[in-house]
């Protein structure tokens, strides 16, 4: 494993939307959450060389800075000598030059920003609140200040959106320069205050429509696609979420976290209680060499440039061909093998969980 995430789950404030692990800060429940983290990682890291390390949540911005200090002396524990990436999340209204000055000085080279939207109608939809003029100047004091590798969330297909509505938001991010962009389609889960309230989804022709604006947007200004929902500029993909989609073992950390050692997939509890009580593990599943390859399909037809087929059969001594049907997607072009990969042919690439049903 050469890959962590860590899991904060607590927000200052719940978006309508947010189906993530997540609760109010509570500053004695950091602290014993913090001591339980310490306990978790002493129990199973086993001491390899970390090389990508993402600190997500819930909002881990909303720490305190005595909070902070302590969840970086819990990060000491890890072997970060050969350490590329750290990546940290943040609420664009917690960036000041004293939190960004820590990250800095405590090896975070990499910032991931929840703006999701500028439209005033998304935003107290979704339950945010932000300008694009304080944007603007925190990005200016981001990159004053060194950073730079920014990503910025986006979040599209809000009822009552239209497509004049994302052009615009498109427009703002785009000011922003940022040098990686990931987009996300609104989903209703049951279990959000949106869910609760019964909100309908857009029609799907006018999300499908959507993503189409903002591939086309992004590609003309030479932000490269490189997975379904994700758009960096030259050198900047997220090498720590590649490792998920390239099928690769990681550990996760935290309250809800999801992580995968040994050939075992696991998700923690979502318990503050459970969690602090040494009550970890919610679900652990040992996978078959099946389930494996299940998995690489999954994961790796995500990635624009697809699955590599000599890296599939060096994993898993069969050819891709011999374990799944793939004739009928392939004479029907929605895959595609180029060289030594295979891909979803980009026209089809909105209707990529067809195909993979049609496979799988």
């Amino acid at each position: 494993m050469e890959s962590v995430y860590i899991h904060i789950p607590f927000c200052k404030s719940i978006c309508s939307y947010c189906d993530f692990c997540k609760m109010l800060y509570n500053g004695s429940w950091v602290t014993q959450y913090l001591n339980a983290l310490i306990e978790e990682i002493k129990d199973k890291y086993d001491g390899e060389v970390i090389k990508t390390l993402y600190i997500g949540g819930g909002t881990p911005s909303s720490l305190s800075l005595k909070d902070l200090k302590y969840l970086f002396e819990i990060i000491k524990q890890f072997n970060l000598t050969e350490l590329e990436e750290f990546t940290f999340e943040c609420n664009l209204n917690d960036l000041n030059e004293e939190l960004l000055q820590f990250l800095l000085d405590n090896g975070v080279n990499r910032l991931s920003i929840g703006i999701e939207s500028f439209n005033e109608d998304k935003l107290n939809f979704m339950e945010r609140h932000h300008t694009f003029l304080e944007a603007e100047e925190k990005f200016k004091l981001m990159r004053k200040m060194g950073f730079n590798n920014i990503n910025i969330d986006l979040i599209y297909g809000i009822p009552g959106e239209t497509l004049k509505d994302l052009k615009k938001d498109l427009e703002l991010f785009l000011k922003l320069e940022p040098d990686h962009i990931s987009t996300y389609s609104l989903i209703v889960e049951d279990n959000t205050k949106i869910g609760i309230n019964g909100v309908i989804p857009i029609p799907e022709e006018l999300d499908a429509s959507m993503y189409e604006e903002i591939c086309e947007k992004l590609d003309m200004k030479r932000y490269e696609h490189y997975e379904v929902s994700n758009f960096a500029k030259k050198g900047k993909k997220s090498k720590h979420n590649l490792k998920y989609w390239n099928n690769e073992e990681y550990y996760g950390f935290g309250l809800g976290a999801a992580g995968y050692t040994n050939g075992v997939r696991y998700e923690n509890t979502r318990s503050l209680t459970e969690y602090i009580n040494g009550k970890r593990r919610k679900k652990e599943e040992i996978l078959s060499i099946e389930d494996k390859m299940y998995n690489e399909l999954m994961l790796g037809f995500r990635k624009m440039e697809g699955i590599n087929l000599k890296d599939f059969f060096i994993k898993y001594g069969v050819n891709m061909q011999e374990v799944f049907d793939l004739h009928e997607v392939l004479k029907n072009e929605e895959l595609i093998v180029d060289g030594e990969y295979i891909y979803v042919n980009p026209e089809y690439i909105y209707v990529m969980n067809e195909i993979l049903v049609k496979i799988l």
